[in-house]
């Protein structure tokens, strides 16, 4: 009898210990967990790991089995999101499903050498599961339908702890951390397990406070302009747009010596070029998620109104959407998307026709293309643009959309076919070598491309800008050099990571202007006005909302007298921007 009481004492205890290891075990994977993370949330994440591995228990029918599968289950997720930090800063978010198929198309360009971290912790998870395999002692069903009923009412005990960590009141009340435009903090601070449970409330789209179509519709009325009707009469010029992969000027992070200019062409637009308009981009996403750069500019819609790392194009436009594609196409433009790599990323050829275009290319239709490192150079884009424009329609105005993959991540490899020419030697730093030098030949490109529609008879413009910064593994030596932790900004540092040049040039006469500083939100309506392209009454809002807040982004918002905040704070000055995004993602457009 007293055996029998110490074998069970044993097996509620390996049963009760064993999930709490494994949630600091995954923890170490990219931090210190004990440091770190605060004490509820520690509680709370172990609760969360309890709840689960008894829960399989009772499934399995074997306590042995189910810590094994809890172990195996997430020692992987905690490879995986190390992998994730490592390449993008920001950690694995549920909607992160949804860009498995274009993770995968990148990733042999990546370095995936384990650290040190990642193998101990690895090794002790590995441990913990042969150990269990020899363990005499196990709790275990006959029949596994007995164990359905205790499983069920576990699985409901942890849906009601995920609803209730949902919870703002009790968000509070424990000091769990709730901000998602700070992904990363609020991992460090709450712990993986409870952050992901957290991020589960915004898988879906709440409708803005007092909305309804009509109210929507007849905001946009309201915005129409005489402008709009009998526009057709304006010559139009072609719209030419590169968004060049991981294109930015890192001199906003601070100071550093090279030894020659990455990017003199763009600097010298940047003083004051005829019929040129330059600034900075403020932008929704650093080392990664180019798609939500692309959503902003083509739609007109911010990524501060929706989940942080969210993939609009993948989680929310099922049908039509509205976007700048389609209404150019409207105005008789042949409209192009353009991008060499796979037609599977982001979704890209089944999203592309939805959003207006008439045709778009991939990979297979840049076959005989430089290439740098293994992917198609911005040489390589700027000669398909070139030659879209000279074979397009007579009489038709072309608007082609490029997004560039020369300079995208990682940066560590060495390649016969690329040699870096720029360095930064006193920081020491491989990757922001190689990612300066690829900058460099981005430079020489957009020379190259304004150079030819320098010399063309057909009114056109050109729009060039990044998409977002490199990821940390650049970044970090220059920060370093400047007194800041790339894994320890405060706030307004973590600001300049989302900072991208643009430059908008024309080969006729527009408004010059230097410093125009806007969020990617606003770009496409800015492009259409200075090019003298008429606007929708979309267009018209974002232009007049634009002069009140200059930047809306995640992570930044700056009113028309340069003081800042966070969109998530802000009061009724952004309610009719809510309003009208939805109506546009989800009302108008996006839906089947």
């Amino acid at each position: 009898m007293k055996n029998m009481i110490l074998k069970h004492i044993e097996r509620v205890s390996v049963g009760i210990l064993l999930p709490a290891v494994f949630f600091y075990l995954l923890e170490c994977y990219t931090r210190n967990p004990l440091e770190q993370i605060r004490p509820w949330a520690q509680f709370f994440n172990i609760l969360l790991f309890e709840l689960v591995g008894w829960m399989l228990c009772f499934l399995i029918g074997s306590l042995k089995r189910a810590l094994q599968t809890e172990a195996l289950f997430t020692m992987l997720f905690g490879i995986a999101n190390a992998y994730v930090v490592r390449f993008r800063t920001n950690p694995i978010v549920p909607w992160d499903i949804f860009s498995l198929r274009t993770a995968a198309n990148v990733a042999d360009n990546y370095d995936f050498t384990p650290d040190v971290p990642m193998v101990v912790v690895t090794i002790l998870f590995l441990s913990i599961v042969v150990a269990l395999h020899f363990w005499k002692t196990d709790i275990r069903t006959s029949q596994w339908w007995k164990g359905l009923l205790p499983a069920v009412a576990i699985g409901v005990v942890f849906l009601g702890f995920v609803k209730t960590l949902q919870q703002e009141d009790f968000q509070h009340r424990y000091r769990l951390y709730n901000k998602l435009f700070t992904p990363a903090f609020m991992t460090e601070v709450d712990g993986i397990a409870v952050t992901l449970a957290m991020n589960f409330a915004y898988m879906s789209i709440e409708k803005p406070s007092k909305y309804s179509e009509q109210e929507a519709e007849n905001l946009l009325i309201s915005y129409e302009e005489d402008k709009d009707k009998g526009s057709q009469s304006r010559e139009l010029p072609n719209v030419i747009v590169v968004m060049n992969e991981s294109f930015a000027d890192l001199s906003v992070l601070g100071d550093f010596e090279v030894n020659e200019d990455y990017m003199p062409y763009l600097r010298g637009l940047q003083q004051g070029a005829e019929n040129t308009v330059t600034g900075m981009l403020h932008v929704s996403v650093c080392g990664g998620n180019t798609a939500n750069t692309e959503f902003e500019f083509l739609t007109g819609n911010t990524m501060a109104f929706l989940p942080q790392g969210s993939i609009p194009y993948q989680q929310y436009i099922k049908g039509q959407l509205p976007s700048m594609a389609g209404y150019l196409r409207g105005l008789g433009y042949q409209t192009v998307a353009a991008h060499p790599y796979h037609a599977s990323g982001w979704d890209r050829e089944t999203l592309y026709p939805k959003i207006g275009f008439d045709a778009s290319l991939f990979l297979e239709d840049f076959a005989g293309s430089k290439k740098v490192r293994r992917y198609i150079s911005d040489e390589g884009c700027v000669e398909k643009i070139i030659e879209l424009y000279e074979e397009k329609e007579k009489n038709r105005p072309l608007f082609v959309f490029n997004v560039t993959m020369q300079n995208h991540g990682g940066y560590e490899e060495t390649y016969p076919n690329f040699s870096p020419q720029i360095r930064a030697a006193e920081l020491n730093n491989v990757s922001l070598d190689h990612y300066l030098s690829l900058t460099k030949l981005s430079d020489e490109s957009l020379e190259q491309l304004i150079t030819y529609f320098s010399s063309v008879e057909e009114k056109t413009v050109v729009l060039f800008f990044g998409d977002h910064q490199p990821s940390d593994t650049v970044a970090y030596s220059i920060l370093a050099a400047n007194g800041m932790a790339w894994n320890a900004l405060d706030e307004e540092e973590t600001k300049l990571r989302y900072q991208v040049p643009y430059v908008i040039w024309a080969n006729y006469d527009i408004e010059e202007h230097e410093g125009m500083d806007m969020s990617a939100n606003y770009l496409g309506p800015k492009l259409l006005e200075l090019a003298g392209i008429p606007t929708n009454p979309y267009h018209n809002f974002l232009l007049a909302l634009q002069q009140e807040y200059p930047v809306i982004t995640p992570v930044n918002l700056i009113r028309k007298d340069g003081s800042k905040g966070l969109v998530q704070t802000e009061g009724s000055g952004l309610d009719q921007y809510r309003i009208l995004q939805y109506f546009q993602l989800f009302d108008r457009g996006g839906q089947e």
